[in-house]
Order: structure tokens, then C-alpha cells, then sequence
């Protein structure tokens, strides 16, 4: 493979694997189309035994499975968990817990509260809040961590919580983090925390698994945050939008890709659209994990951490492997040559935009604040990387401090890797370099507390996200770097490099593969000969799949979805109807829907709630939302952070439906929890875009379109204005559990009237 295209992306699947194959395909779904997705993943369910990494460990944390069963994509599990997170969202999740009537914690020894993300937050209320949650946590047992200890997933992952081959969940969306250490993270809702912390369970539906395979090795001076950066830019076509990834390479490849690193890179997992993001349990791990084992032996940390690094736990790992089998099926897989890479930058404001640092160097781009914070890049390892570039710098320039016009913010993702980088004299040289000092926690990556990005600033992170107003105001500009990019940013004034990454030899591109998840076809189909073929067919082969697939398939597909008829729930309305508003935006993310800064202000009440719906999106939007209104938007709708108040700020506007092209997994969860509905249309979307993606294109737009939603007969019908077309399609049923659910206004109350409270 010694070809190189810039950004280059190849679909090795052939000719004939492209054509259509005879599945039903739905016009429209449910948030959850449980049906829909179970049948179309068919051959995923009962093919074979072989299993995935994903599959195998889910398997383990499975419970009541029937005799003998495999557990494969698309099976909804009973999951119980090794263990379950919660941060400062711990006190309205015990209020769930105890307004179901529950009053002991099922095993307090599955669960840890981290208090990370406002610690910076003096004021009273917020300190009432903190104490609420440790004094119940001291009353039910649980292990408890308290602000400045650091950030939550990164305790996880240091005192061994997260541990490899298990199932750890966390009320965050970046609970993929995990996965770096070979451990099953994905996150959860708050309902489902209180859900465990009552039974120690929660259900799950085992997504698609992708296999991203790495090749070659990195250069000198490109990191984890690189790859991941350039994976969230170059497969920015929702490849992986709620799938499982699992990262393979060569035993030589992946010891290129230390601990730190891979928690980075399935850190941002998230933010590619993932659920998980699994890297193997090899040698890199194994040593990562005989090092914590020595040094919690000879230091007592407090908090037990010798208990679980032990050196006999950790050879259980190696005696009793778990890995992928060979033959199982992934969904897709996806090819990165590592060797080809050079440092990436994303932004401004979507991970989906991916720049090659030389090209936004030339542009000299003007930054006014850099930040080396966030549980993606402030370990003391990241620390260190940044330090040395300012250290590099006084070498030929003398002292090299931060530039005049730049503001550096530092906080390290825990107290101990703080401790670490202070013994090291990294951090005393960032602060003598000009870096003002946060404590540890989330703080400006969340848009909480000092040095938030105002109104026309620019600013580049070694945080995860760069959604528009997440680091500040909606005016600002964000860009997402590694640290020693952010570093050299800082001490240049724009944004920059360090100079001293090595540039891959004769190279300026990147490779990167799409392939058809069939390994050994994969192998024996060459790069250039699937690159000649897709020239010279690709235009035939797009409009003879789309004619198929959406054609005439579409259309006998919606005959036979309507041919029978949805038994409709007491309390469920047989039909929703209302005026579309547009908001023509795709993956508009729970930060725009509701932002940051309101999620940890207890007690904000609906009229707020309402008011703030869509602020970091539109200013505009609460203005022009009318009660009954049915808001349609692009792909991904609700990406981002597992925050449930996205969904509950959208039902405080009174609006009961979201029709999208396609929704984040969270989201989705998020919404069924909380009794709001939504539809995946994704011919309306497209519709409204041709009707009004004119120069007069605005951010929400009243339509003069209505949408009926007939439940009981499954299919819908949109009237595009006054004269205009109507026309009717069928969408997924509406099974009577998930009805039933709604129609008692969400999983809490379900709950509670299920357990006679």
C-alpha cells in the first residue's frame, strides 16, 4: 500500500458488495426503531459465535441471558456494571433515587461520586449541593471523591475503577474515556444512574461495532489528540454515529500509542459520534498496569488503590486473555496509516473541521487564550509536553514566557497528576512561563468558572469539544489542539507549532480507508485497484443504489409498514399534529439546545428552562416557537453531552416532537426518558432544505408546514403549506412498552407506579 491521497478515502467493499441486498428498508423511525434496528442487523444477531471485544465483554456483564445465548449487535441486554460514576449531576440523581420511593443503594461498592465539574463555584447554593451529595454518600457507603481531587473519568481510570475487561458506565458522555485502559466505558442517562444505584442494573442495546485498524507508527512529536482529531475531521460523515469502535494495529503499531494517548483518543470518541471507544488489552496496557501496581504497593494512597492494582489481578489478564475471536462481524471497517499523520488542529467550533497545522500556521491566526485542562490532555504527561516547549524556546530565545495578548490557563485532570507534574517541575515551569493556575476539575472546558472565551475572542484547547458557546460566549471562536500545539500557540500568539515534531518523509497526506468489515476481502482487494474502480463507477453505482434503495424499495416498504395497525397505549395520543419550525442545522448538540452554564444550577424552573431553550444556537428561537409546534432539524440532532435537560428544556417550550434526519444515541435515551417523542424523517429534512436554502436562510424558521403523525397506523403526512404537495410516508411502530412509558410522563414515574410507590 504505497499510494497517498491528501484525505484520501477509499471503500474497498466491490462492485457487488455495493448493490442492494434484500432487507426491508423504513422511510421513517422511531427514536429507538428497536424493530426496524434488530431486523435490518439481522445477520449480525445470528451469523455465527464469533464475538467482538464488545460483545464478549457485554457478555460478561449480562444478566439473564437464555441458555447457551450469544451476545451479539442489536440484542437488548440487563446490564450490570463493574461500576457507575456519577459527578455533580449526583445530588438530582439521589433525587430521583428517592422520589421513586428508594431508600438503600443496591451496592454501594458499584458506585463512585467525583464532584469535578463547578469547583470553581463558591456560592452558597452550589456548596449546599456539594455537601448533600457527601453526606449521602458517606450515609449510603459510597466511595466518594471530592472537588480538587480531579476531574471524574481521569480518578476512574487512576484508581482502577475503569478496569480492563469490564463494564463501566458514568452519567457523562465521555465516559468512552475507558476505553483506553481496555475497559467497556459508554455513558448513561441520570435516570438510568438512579435506576442502577436502585437495582444495580440497566438495559442496553449492543450498537455496531467498527473496527478502526491502525497501520504504521506515529512521527516523533504527533500524538494520541492528532489521531483523533484527524479521525473526528476526515470521517466526518457520521461513519461511527452510534456505533462501538475498536481500535486494532500490529503489536509494533500500537506500542506507538501509549496509555495516555489512547485515553485521548477514546476520550474524543464522543465527539466522532461513538458509544464506546476500545483499545486492546496488550503488553502497552499490561506494563501501564504493572507500573500502577509497584507504585500503589509503596505508596498508600487512602483510597485503596493497592487493592485493585495488584500484581495478581493484573495476571489474571494474562492467563485469561479476552480479546476479539477470530471471524467475528464488524459493521464497518476503517484504515489509518499513523506514519502519514502530522499534527492536526479542529475548529473553529466543530470537530468535524480537521486542518493540517502547517496550513493554519501560515495563517498567523490570533489567539487570546490557550487552556491545558480537561480529562482529553492534562495529565503530568501532557504537562510535560507543554512545558517543554516553552523550555525548548528559552533555549535560542532566552526566557520564553506567554505572549502579551495571550491568557494560559492550566488545571490538571487530578490532583495527583498535578502532584505528578509539580515533582517533575513541569508545572513551575508553565507558571513561571505566565500560566495561571485553575484547580482541578472541568471548569472553562465546560463553560464554568475563570477564563471563558468572550464575545470576538479566538482560543485553542487540549479539551474534547469546540461546540459553538461550549467554552464561552456564541461569538467566540474555539479551536482543539494537542498540548504542546496549545503551548506553542500561547507562547507564539498565534496559533502554531513547537517546530520540533518530526514530519512524516516524503510525505504530505494522509491515508485513510473505509473498508467493508470482511478482513481478508479487505486484504485482497489492493488500495489502487479499488480506487481505479470507484473512478470509474462510482457516479452509476450511486444512482443505481439510491434508485434502489430509496425507490421503489421505499415505497413497498411503507405499503407493508401500513398495512397493520399499532395498539395505542391508555394515556398515549393516537395522532400529533402541529406547524413545522426549522432548524436547518445538522448535528445541533445538546450544548446549543441547553447551555452548559445552566446545567448544574439546581432548580431552575421550566419558564427558564423555556427561555433558554436553543440560546447558544439562536438567540431568536424562543421569540418564535408557538405551543404544539414540531421542531425538524438535520443529522445528529442532540449530539454531544448526556445532559437531560436538552430534552426537558425542549418539552418546557411546549413542543412534544423533534423530527430529525438522525439523532445522538443520548439524546434519543434522554428523550424516551423523559417522555419526549421524536421521528426520524429524513425526506422532510431534505424537502425543507430544497424549499428553503435560499439567500434568506435563517437559523429557525416558522414553515407554514404541518405534520401529522398517525401512531396507530404508523405513518405520517406533511402538507408543504397552503397549495402546496401532500404527501405520506410510513415510519416505525410505536411499541406499547415504550408508549407506556411516555404516556406516564417518562421512566421515573414508570418506574415508580412499576414498584407500587
Amino acid at each position: 500500500m504505497n499510494i497517498r491521497a491528501t484525505q484520501m478515502r477509499v471503500n474497498m467493499q466491490s462492485l457487488g458488495s455495493l448493490r442492494p441486498r434484500a432487507l426491508p428498508v423504513v422511510a421513517g423511525r422511531l427514536f429507538h426503531g428497536s424493530i426496524v434496528y434488530r431486523r435490518n442487523n439481522a445477520s449480525l444477531s445470528s451469523l455465527d459465535k464469533a464475538q467482538t471485544l464488545t460483545e464478549k465483554i457485554v457478555q460478561r456483564y449480562s444478566l439473564g441471558l437464555p441458555k447457551d445465548k450469544v451476545v451479539k449487535s442489536g440484542d437488548f441486554v440487563t446490564l450490570s456494571p463493574h461500576k457507575c460514576m456519577t459527578h455533580d449531576n449526583s445530588w438530582p440523581v439521589a433525587s430521583k433515587f428517592m422520589s421513586i420511593g428508594a431508600t438503600k443503594v443496591n451496592d454501594p461498592s458499584q458506585m463512585v461520586f467525583t464532584l469535578d465539574h463547578d469547583v470553581q463555584n463558591k456560592s452558597e447554593t452550589n456548596l449546599k449541593k456539594y455537601q448533600q451529595i457527601e453526606t449521602f454518600a458517606e450515609q449510603q457507603g459510597i466511595r466518594f471523591f471530592g472537588a480538587g481531587k480531579g476531574i471524574g473519568h481521569q480518578i476512574m481510570i487512576e484508581e482502577g475503577y475503569a478496569w480492563p475487561g469490564t463494564v463501566t458506565v458514568a452519567s457523562d458522555s465521555h465516559s468512552n474515556m475507558y476505553g483506553g485502559v481496555g475497559c467497556l466505558g459508554t455513558p448513561i442517562v441520570r435516570t438510568d444512574a438512579a435506576s442502577i444505584w436502585a437495582t444495580g442494573r440497566t438495559w442496553w442495546q449492543v450498537p455496531p461495532v467498527a473496527k478502526c485498524h491502525f497501520t504504521g507508527v506515529l512521527p516523533v512529536g504527533v500524538t494520541g489528540k492528532d489521531v483523533i482529531v484527524a479521525l473526528c475531521g476526515l470521517f466526518n460523515s457520521d461513519e461511527v454515529l452510534n456505533h462501538a469502535i475498536e481500535f486494532t494495529g500490529s503489536e509494533e503499531t500500537m506500542r506507538s500509542l501509549p496509555v495516555d494517548d489512547r485515553l485521548a483518543i477514546a476520550n474524543m470518541t464522543t465527539e466522532w459520534g461513538a458509544l464506546s471507544g476500545l483499545f486492546p488489552i496488550d503488553s502497552v496496557l499490561l506494563s501501564w498496569l504493572r507500573y500502577k501496581a509497584t507504585t500503589a504497593a509503596m505508596y498508600e494512597s487512602g483510597t485503596g488503590s493497592k487493592d485493585r492494582f495488584s500484581h495478581a489481578i493484573i495476571e489474571n489478564l494474562t492467563t485469561s486473555p479476552i480479546r476479539a475471536d477470530r471471524g467475528a462481524t464488524y459493521a464497518k471497517s476503517l484504515f489509518l496509516d499513523l506514519s502519514t499523520l502530522s499534527p492536526y488542529v479542529s475548529g473553529p467550533n466543530s470537530v468535524k473541521i480537521a486542518t493540517p497545522l502547517r496550513d493554519l500556521e501560515a495563517q498567523k491566526i490570533n489567539i487570546q487564550k490557550a487552556y491545558l485542562v480537561s480529562c482529553t490532555n492534562s495529565r503530568a504527561s501532557d504537562l510535560a509536553a507543554a512545558a517543554k516547549v516553552f523550555t525548548e524556546a528559552a533555549k535560542t530565545d532566552g526566557a520564553a514566557t506567554v505572549a502579551p495578548i495571550v491568557e494560559l490557563y492550566i488545571a490538571a485532570a487530578s490532583l495527583a497528576e498535578q502532584h505528578t507534574a509539580e515533582e517533575a517541575g513541569d508545572w513551575g515551569v508553565l507558571l513561571e512561563a505566565g500560566a495561571k493556575p485553575l484547580p482541578s476539575g472541568c471548569g472553562p472546558c465546560i463553560g464554568l468558572g475563570t477564563g471563558l472565551l468572550e464575545a470576538g475572542e479566538v482560543g485553542i484547547s487540549a479539551s474534547n469539544r469546540n461546540f459553538k458557546g461550549r467554552m464561552g460566549s456564541p461569538d467566540a471562536k474555539a479551536y482543539l489542539a494537542s498540548p504542546e500545539v496549545v503551548a506553542a500557540s500561547a507562547l507564539s500568539g498565534y496559533i502554531s507549532g513547537p517546530g520540533f515534531y518530526e514530519a512524516p518523509e516524503g510525505e504530505a497526506k494522509v491515508v485513510v480507508v473505509e473498508g467493508t468489515g470482511n478482513v481478508e476481502a479487505d486484504k485482497a482487494t489492493s488500495i489502487e485497484e479499488a480506487l481505479a474502480k470507484l473512478i470509474s463507477e462510482a457516479d452509476s453505482l450511486v444512482d443505481n443504489a439510491q434508485s434502489s434503495l430509496f425507490g421503489e424499495a421505499e415505497e413497498a416498504s411503507a405499503e407493508k409498514e401500513g398495512a397493520g395497525l399499532t395498539e395505542i397505549v391508555a394515556g398515549f395520543p393516537e395522532k400529533v399534529r402541529g406547524e413545522i419550525v426549522f432548524c436547518d442545522a445538522d448535528n445541533l448538540n445538546t450544548d446549543a439546545i441547553y447551555p452548559g452554564k445552566y446545567t448544574y444550577q439546581d432548580g431552575v424552573s421550566i419558564e427558564k428552562m423555556a427561555e433558554v431553550c436553543m440560546e447558544n444556537y439562536d438567540k431568536e428561537f424562543g421569540s418564535l416557537i408557538r405551543e404544539g409546534d414540531i421542531i425538524d432539524s438535520g443529522l445528529n440532532f442532540g449530539c454531544g453531552r448526556s445532559r437531560e435537560q436538552a430534552a426537558t428544556a425542549i418539552l418546557a417550550s411546549k413542543i412534544t416532537l423533534v423530527v430529525s434526519g438522525s439523532f445522538g444515541n443520548i439524546f434519543s435515551r434522554n428523550s424516551i426518558n423523559n417522555a419526549l417523542l421524536g421521528l426520524e424523517v429524513q425526506r422532510l429534512v431534505e424537502g425543507l432544505r430544497k424549499q428553503f436554502s435560499g439567500a434568506d436562510k435563517a437559523l429557525t424558521r416558522r414553515t407554514g408546514w404541518t405534520f401529522e403523525w398517525d401512531v396507530r397506523r404508523s405513518e405520517i403526512t406533511v402538507q408543504e403549506g397552503e397549495g402546496g404537495a401532500k404527501w405520506t410516508q410510513a415510519v416505525g411502530q410505536m411499541p406499547p412498552n415504550v408508549q407506556e412509558i411516555i404516556a406516564r410522563g417518562g421512566l421515573e414515574k414508570w418506574v415508580k407506579a412499576e414498584i407500587g410507590l
